[in-house]
């Protein structure tokens, strides 16, 4: 599934989850971590919930860029 800024996740078989970052693995989620993730991304943002579960939600400004008038 191809996401607009890179981020894509796959569920498996046995659970695990394979989040990929522009066509790498960022990450691989299994048993309860795996199960929270999957309900968290289904709730809110899919893109900057697979980035803070990956590490890559450094800059901290990426929920205030989302209300910047020029984004709206």
């Amino acid at each position: 599934m191809a996401r607009p800024f890179g981020f894509s996740y796959a569920q498996q078989g046995d659970g695990t989850v394979v989040i990929t970052h522009r066509g790498r693995s960022a990450g691989t989620l299994r048993g309860p971590r795996a199960s929270k993730f999957l309900t968290e991304v289904e709730s809110g943002d899919a893109q900057l919930v697979m980035a803070r579960w990956t590490g890559a939600y450094k800059f901290g400004n990426e929920r205030m860029a989302r209300n910047h008038p020029r984004n709206r």
